[in-house]
């Protein structure tokens, strides 16, 4: 990633996620809970040696009020994208609208929602940027 040609680390970052997603559906297909996709996901990203946060807790502050618990993203992956994974029939407007906001909190640009309920995860891939 040196040089001037080089890709954001976003872009970076997003391409490793995709391949793992793309890799544990090739193995595992469609059908699972969310959770098992989550589990597999976070050890593939592992694999890679990225730096991951798991469903971190994240503090809100509301009308001057720190609240403890607001959200929580599935996945930051270096502190760059933010990751939500979905086992459902469709993604929805909803679904979009989550991930938008998890990125406006967090200050970040780039996120992904993968949904492994489909026949073939590149269906399944949406990129989200802010």
């Amino acid at each position: 990633m040196n040089g001037n040609n080089a890709e954001p680390p976003d872009v970076h970052f997003t391409g490793l996620i995709v391949g793992a997603a793309i890799e544990i559906h090739r193995i595992l297909g469609p059908g699972l809970l969310e959770a098992t996709y989550e589990e597999c996901l976070a050890y593939e990203l592992g694999q890679l040696n990225l730096g991951v946060q798991r469903q971190p807790a994240r503090p809100l502050t509301y009308k001057g009020t720190q609240l403890s618990i607001a959200y929580r993203p599935d996945f930051i992956v270096e502190k760059t994208v933010i990751v939500e994974l979905k086992s459902v029939e469709k993604i929805l407007p909803v679904h979009v609208a989550q991930l938008l906001t998890y990125l406006k909190l967090e200050g970040l640009r780039t996120g992904l929602l993968l949904n492994f309920n489909c026949r073939w995860m590149v269906n399944g891939i949406q990129r989200v940027v802010l």
